[in-house]
């Protein structure tokens, strides 16, 4: 029997999605729908979704809008949608950051991107429309033209999508011998010369300007690696990824001391720790006894000690 629905579309997938989000504890979003709220008629509220997703006639409400602050001052924009929607051989980094990457990824460029790998006319047709959601700011709808919102579900998803092709591969095609990691729009290059290093940043930046994105000027350089074995001189010789400041640190071997190039906890992961235990009021806590803060306080710096 021929199904009247545009797109074929599993109930189970709709059950399984919800799983997820309610597992996440998210926010609600321009609604105000909680999750309970949600849940009260959870059957009614998925068979909408679902009828409305095979049908072709769903279309994502607006993306509620929350400033959050950066650690390094100025503040992230997150889009909130409804409920219902980590090395050297090589002596020099390149250290780059992609400036307000999720702000900016172009619609048609991750779209294009998105078919490589499927050709499912609904997940094409609900990316695009979620992409282009309204941001709602008080009364206001601003309209989306770009970008990916940070808070949405898929978010990471798209922009990994996106940037896999804008750099990754480029990468793999124009570098093939030049090691790199990258963790969302953060990541290292690494190369045998300051020349290399240079013609890299220059050519990287062309390439992210192609895809209609830009290098951040104040976290894209040069880092060199100095250590007991690369005693040249260089301007930059630390830098920080994923939470850990690398540069020369004193070390020692069976018999000797040395100058290596190693990692720790970075400075900005340290003033979160510092930050967490003056913002506990550990020292008003009077009525607990030793034992309790011992309870409380065990897991959180055992994780750091760990760190």
């Amino acid at each position: 029997m021929k199904s009247s629905k545009s797109f074929r579309i599993e109930k189970e997938g709709v059950w399984r999605a919800y799983k997820l989000v309610k597992a996440n504890k998210g926010a609600a979003g321009v609604d105000d729908q909680s999750i309970e709220d949600f849940e009260r008629r959870l059957g009614d509220n998925l068979f909408k979704i679902w009828n409305r997703m095979s049908s072709g006639s769903y279309h994502p409400p607006p993306v509620r809008t929350v400033e959050i602050p950066k650690k390094n001052g100025g503040k992230r924009v997150l889009g909130i949608p409804t409920v219902g929607d980590r090395f050297a051989k090589y002596d020099w980094v390149v250290e780059f950051d992609i400036k307000g990457a999720f702000d900016n990824i172009d619609h048609a460029l991750l779209l294009r991107a998105l078919r490589k790998h499927t050709n499912n006319p609904w997940v094409i047709l609900y990316v695009e429309r979620w992409l282009t959601a309204p941001f709602q700011s008080g009364e206001r709808l601003i309209e989306r033209t770009k970008g990916t919102p940070q808070g949405g579900v898929i978010s990471p998803i798209l922009a990994n999508l996106f940037l896999h092709y804008a750099f990754d591969m480029w990468m793999e095609r124009e570098y093939p011998h030049n090691p790199f990691c990258r963790y969302a729009d953060d990541g290292l290059v690494h190369c045998r010369t300051l020349e290399e290093a240079q013609s890299l940043r220059a050519n990287l930046q062309a390439r992210f300007s192609e895809c209609k994105l830009e290098l951040n000027p104040d976290k894209t350089r040069i880092v060199y690696c100095k250590c007991s074995a690369r005693q040249g001189e260089f301007s930059v010789i630390n830098f920080d990824f994923l939470g850990y400041t690398f540069g020369p640190k004193r070390a020692r071997s069976p018999r000797v001391y040395f100058v290596g190039y190693l990692s720790a906890v970075s400075r900005k992961a340290t003033k979160a720790f510092r930050d967490k235990v003056r913002s506990s009021g550990i020292h008003r806590h009077v009525d607990k006894k030793l034992s309790d803060i011992a309870d409380m306080w065990n897991p959180i710096l055992r994780g750091w000690i760990q760190y």
